[in-house]
C-alpha cells in the first residue's frame, strides 16, 4: 500500500466524495450533489483530497468566506464568492484512513494555502461531538452571536461554532 497524495479536489472525485460524506455524516448533515459541487469551485486551493493508489480516501472542503456567517446546509455557492475568513465546510475521511492523522494533513495543508492568501482567520462549525478534534487543531468555542446561534443549531444539538487565528 503506498503512502496517500495530496492534491485539489476535482469534480472528478465528486462520486467519492459524495460516498464518503454519506458514510461519515448523518443525514440531515449530508449535502445535495449540487451544493457539494458548488463548493469545489469557490477557492479550490482550499477543497483537497488525498487519494490512496488511487483512491479518494479523505477531503476537506473548505473556501474563503465572511466572518462568522457560515451558509447554510445544501447552499449553492457562487463561484465568485470571496471572504475574509477561511471556512472549513467539511471534512471526511474514510472507515480505511481514520486514525492515520490524515485529517489533519489536509486541514493544516489548507491552513497554509489560506496564510498564503492572505486570510488570517479560520472558522467552522463542529458537528456531532468533533470539538475534540478541533480543539487538538488549534479552534476554540465559544457562545455565538445571536444572529450565528440559530445558523450554529441546524447543525445538531451537538454542534459548536469554533474559530482560530491562521
Amino acid at each position: 500500500m503506498s503512502a496517500p497524495i495530496l492534491l485539489p479536489l476535482h469534480p472528478r472525485h465528486l462520486p467519492e466524495a459524495l460516498a464518503l460524506q454519506a458514510q461519515a455524516y448523518p443525514a440531515f448533515l449530508v449535502e445535495p450533489e449540487a451544493a457539494f459541487a458548488s463548493r469545489l469551485g469557490v477557492a479550490a486551493p482550499f477543497n483537497l483530497a488525498a487519494e490512496r493508489d488511487g483512491v479518494l480516501i479523505a477531503y476537506l472542503l473548505a473556501h474563503g468566506w465572511t466572518r462568522e456567517s457560515p451558509p447554510p446546509v445544501g447552499a449553492v455557492l457562487d463561484p465568485v464568492t470571496a471572504g475574509d475568513t477561511l471556512y472549513l465546510h467539511d471534512l471526511a475521511v474514510s472507515a480505511a484512513a481514520r486514525g492515520t492523522g490524515i485529517g489533519r494533513t489536509l486541514v493544516e495543508a489548507a491552513f497554509r494555502n489560506a496564510a498564503a492568501a492572505g486570510l488570517a482567520r479560520a472558522e467552522l462549525i463542529a458537528v456531532e461531538g468533533a470539538a475534540d478534534y478541533w480543539r487538538g487543531l488549534g479552534f476554540e468555542a465559544g457562545t455565538p452571536p445571536p444572529r450565528l446561534a440559530a445558523k450554529v443549531a441546524h447543525y445538531g444539538p451537538a454542534a459548536r461554532w469554533m474559530w482560530r487565528a491562521l
